[in-house]
């Protein structure tokens, strides 16, 4: 599939001068850019539809663990503390 676009001149040379620093070509350097977003836009849709699975997944169990609790664990993680991960609980 061929595509053809239309970069502004100040984009263009920004592009040409990033490529070069790089050691390789503009052509190959906007490639790798659109492969790195595309792959950024389905990890972030693959987060997404998993946070839906499990928020649907949690109002059907009523199972989950407070945010104030994950936080907290979190916070200590990244203290360097090895906590015990929260435990998931009915919620009211």
């Amino acid at each position: 599939m061929a595509v053809s676009l239309r970069i502004p001149p100040e984009v263009k040379k920004k592009v040409e001068r990033l490529a070069e620093a790089q050691d390789t070509t503009a052509h190959a350097y906007m490639l790798k850019a659109i492969r790195e977003k595309v792959e950024a836009e389905e990890a972030r849709a693959a987060f997404h539809a998993e946070a839906r699975k499990r928020l649907a997944r949690m109002k059907q169990t009523g199972m989950g663990i407070p945010a104030e609790e994950v936080r907290a664990y979190l916070h200590e993680l990244a203290a360097g503390a090895n906590p015990p991960p929260p435990k998931p609980r009915k919620i009211a």
